[in-house]
């Protein structure tokens, strides 16, 4: 999804733009109605139907009037909404604050416009992220990216769902669970990290880069499964020769099909663990590219989970630098996060700039 439309949201046409306003003044009561009506009585399909169905006709007209800021927020809300129409997700209250947001966001990007005023404070192309973001996750992952999203988007957290004492008790035994398969997963980086002087550091740089531009962006990814991600998504190279993985040289084409393996090996650990069978894609993905050049699946665009394509960008830029490292130079931040936004076609131009700024603010702060 290209969000370049967001980032200073034009009119092209005064007479359809208008045309647009009004059209969206309509929808835009009775998508309240129906979501006060789903809170009452999440489960009525005929009423998540008329909600699609809303956003639908929204993204329609916007296409039409050549509105075209409008798209990529309504794409994600569209999204959401076939899952929940096939039921796999169910409207909580944080995620019909979500759906609230974007609807108020839209009325006042139009209105700004109409005024010829900037829409640049309501962060368009953050809530457009987020919400693409959402569409993807897991239903008990879904209430807290919203909480973290209505943050990022507006600066205020949205206040606490508060629990029953069972479900607490029980959430408190898994979240110590995942705590114990965290370290796990930290202890295989480390054993990685031991077979070079050169590898010293990287898990910590690798986490530090990975969770900044998750929470740059909006926070869409789940911090537990990225973080499980960035400890392991290379622990597979431990199951080839230290001669392939560790070799400065150009490696010859058999090597390579060796190397296209190794995600496979922490993938399929991950996947076979309960609770972490996001992370184990987002291992599986780090290599690919939106071009669908890249391996084990030659996936592209969007069929590249948020967190995979994050992985790919600090995964390159890490390689960069030790790229530099072994040529005998000192390691350059500049030259490294310059090549990397130069690798325009393997990487998604939506998650180069949040990268791009926690970047400039570590070199800034003197963190990199």
């Amino acid at each position: 999804m290209n969000y370049d439309s967001l980032l200073i949201p034009k009119i092209h046409d005064i007479n359809t733009f208008q045309d647009f306003r009004e059209s969206l003044a309509d929808h835009a009561p009775r998508i309240e109605q129906i979501i006060a009506e789903l809170k009452r009585d999440p489960g009525r399909m005929m009423l998540i139907s008329d909600l699609f169905r809303a956003f639908h006709n929204i993204k329609g007209d916007a296409g039409l009037c050549r509105v075209e800021f409008v798209i990529p927020l309504v794409h994600g809300i569209e999204t959401l909404l076939s899952r929940m129409r096939a039921g796999e997700l169910q409207l909580t209250e944080v995620l019909s604050e979500v759906l609230l947001l974007t609807l108020d966001r839209l009325e006042q990007a139009v209105e700004s416009l109409s005024n010829n005023a900037s829409a640049g404070s309501l962060h368009l192309p953050t809530l457009a992220r987020g919400l693409d973001g959402l569409s993807t996750l897991q239903a008990e992952e879904l209430d807290p990216a919203c909480a973290r999203l209505i943050e990022a988007v507006t600066g205020f957290k949205h206040a606490a769902v508060v629990l029953p004492d069972r479900t607490r008790a029980e959430m408190e035994r898994s979240n110590e669970e995942r705590s114990q398969d965290l370290r796990f997963f930290r202890n295989m980086a480390l054993q990685l990290e031991m077979r070079s002087p050169l590898f010293r550091g990287r898990t910590a740089r690798n986490l530090q880069l990975a969770l900044a531009t998750n929470k740059a962006a909006g926070g869409v990814v789940s911090s537990t499964q990225l973080e499980a991600a960035v400890y392991m998504h290379d622990v597979g190279m431990m199951f080839l020769p230290e001669s392939l993985w560790l070799k400065v040289e150009r490696m010859t084409d058999a090597e390579r099909a060796q190397l296209v393996d190794h995600p496979a090996w922490a993938a399929g650990l991950l996947a076979r663990m309960d609770g972490w069978q996001d992370a184990s894609t987002m291992c599986l993905q780090h290599h690919e590219n939106i071009e669908g050049t890249g391996y084990p699946n030659k996936l592209s665009g969007n069929d590249i989970v948020p967190g995979a394509k994050i992985l790919a960008l600090v995964d390159a830029f890490e390689a960069v630098m030790l790229k530099h490292s072994h040529r005998g130079q000192n390691k350059s931040v500049l030259r490294a996060i310059a090549e990397v936004n130069a690798s325009d076609q393997q990487f998604d131009p939506d998650w180069i700039e949040p990268f791009n700024r926690v970047i400039r603010t570590m070199m800034e702060n003197g963190g990199l």
